[in-house]
């Protein structure tokens, strides 16, 4: 009896310990390297504003768009609350893409009047890469304060020699509400735009994810991945109140001849995926770096900046650090993979945000991510996010606890049995 019971006991250790296997196995990339968020909702563009579908904030929506294509999708706004509608275009891997292709973006009115627009487009890379672009409403603004229906347009930007197919499309809206008490409209008149010293040290590996939903997070400091031509890496960097984030990239050297304008492209994104700066490299085969625009210490008031790389840093949370490698880097150099390192910087001093009215939605949009975001410099294979490797060492230990102790429970079973058959008389 006391070996059946064990049996079953460490059949159902190997039962948990398979499911926890399973459960911390990462999400399979999409077909065309983009991971959408999961539980997507799909949601089919109208050509008309008659025929558009309901946009809910706090929910994320995946659609397409043709060729030439115009959309429409409508919202239901109140007059307190900002509005931020990032709209991510997917072209398939591969296709043929001009510098100039790409999303336009905008909020209008019931009566077609825009109250914001955007665009957003592939560049000299001349690669199919996720872009995006935001359509938002800003509260204080002249323009679309009332609580009403509005429109988002998506246009698609494309040459005639572009690739006719349709492209994917994620939209995620999202809302910012009021403030308790008045705040200053004008931008902090001076702070550091200086380029710092960029971090040092033996860089720790860290593989990004495939989509905003599967960016992995990063801290201050040197990291490296790798990546094949046409990839794209998706990271987040927890900015707090008063933080200054700095960040470069670096394409290792590689055997081949040739020059690939827009080789390596690096992109930051706020909270809301509101583009905030890109810059890109060009390749002869050497290692080349790329650094991004110094932007000011996050703060509410940036948001009243001219500059759209101010403007962008108006609110804390997890910023998107996002990498691309131009598909054209194949024809050169060879298919890789080749070597990217990411140095991030973080200044300044940390304080407490202004107080909202309401919460936001979806209602993690403004959580900064906590905890230490990097492995030892000994390395990272990329198969887990910092909460979950959190997890499994847990459950490595939990499960070592329990084998420890089953072994203790068979070594007394086998004990009580040989003290039992001393015991028993003979015939």
């Amino acid at each position: 009896m006391m070996r059946r019971g064990l049996r079953n006991a460490v059949r159902g250790l190997c039962a948990g310990t398979v499911v926890w296997a399973l459960a911390g196995t990462p999400a399979m990339a999409a077909p065309d390297g983009y991971a959408f968020t999961p539980g997507a909702e799909n949601l089919a563009g109208s050509p008309d504003t008659a025929g558009a579908r309901t946009l809910v904030p706090g929910h994320t929506y995946r659609s397409s768009l043709p060729a030439r294509g115009r959309l429409y999708y409508r919202l239901t706004l109140d007059a307190t609350a900002n509005v931020y509608v990032p709209v991510t275009a997917v072209p398939p891997r591969g296709a043929t893409v001009a510098a100039t292709d790409g999303i336009r973006v905008s909020l209008q009115d019931a009566d077609g009047n825009p109250c914001f627009y955007s665009s957003a487009s592939f560049g000299a890379g001349l690669s199919p890469r996720p872009v995006t672009a935001v359509g938002q409403r800003d509260t204080g603004r002249s323009l679309c304060q009332s609580a009403a229906v509005y429109y988002l347009l998506v246009e698609r930007l494309d040459a005639k020699t572009s690739d006719p197919g349709r492209w994917d499309l994620e939209l995620a809206p999202a809302t910012e509400p009021g403030l308790a008490a008045t705040a200053p409209t004008t931008p902090p008149r001076s702070w550091n735009s200086a380029t710092p010293q960029p971090p040092g040290g033996a860089p720790r590996e860290r593989r990004g994810g495939e989509g905003f939903s599967a960016a992995r997070v990063l801290g201050q400091g040197v990291w490296r991945t790798r990546l094949a031509p046409g990839d794209t890496a998706f990271y987040k960097v927890p900015v707090d109140w008063g933080r200054q984030v700095h960040a470069s990239a670096e394409l290792a050297a590689a055997t081949g001849h040739g020059y690939v304008g827009g080789a390596l492209t690096l992109s930051l994104l706020n909270p809301a995926r509101g583009p905030v700066d890109d810059a890109a490299l060009g390749y002869t085969g050497t290692r080349h770096g790329v650094s991004l625009a110094p932007v000011p210490p996050v703060e509410y008031a940036n948001r009243y900046a001219v500059p759209s790389g101010e403007n962008g840093v108006r609110f804390a949370g997890d910023y998107y650090l996002v990498l691309h490698l131009s598909d054209r880097l194949a024809d050169s150099f060879g298919t890789g993979p080749f070597g990217v390192t990411l140095r991030v910087r973080l200044d300044g001093t940390a304080h407490a945000g202004p107080k909202y009215l309401g919460r936001t939605e979806p209602t993690d949009l403004l959580a900064v991510s906590p905890g230490d975001w990097g492995p030892p410099a000994s390395g990272d294979t990329g198969g887990t996010d910092p909460a979950m490797r959190a997890l499994a060492y847990g459950g490595l230990g939990a499960g070592t606890a329990l084998l420890l102790g089953l072994g203790a429970w068979a070594l007394l079973a086998r004990r009580s049995e040989r003290a039992a058959g001393a015991r028993k008389p003979t015939a």
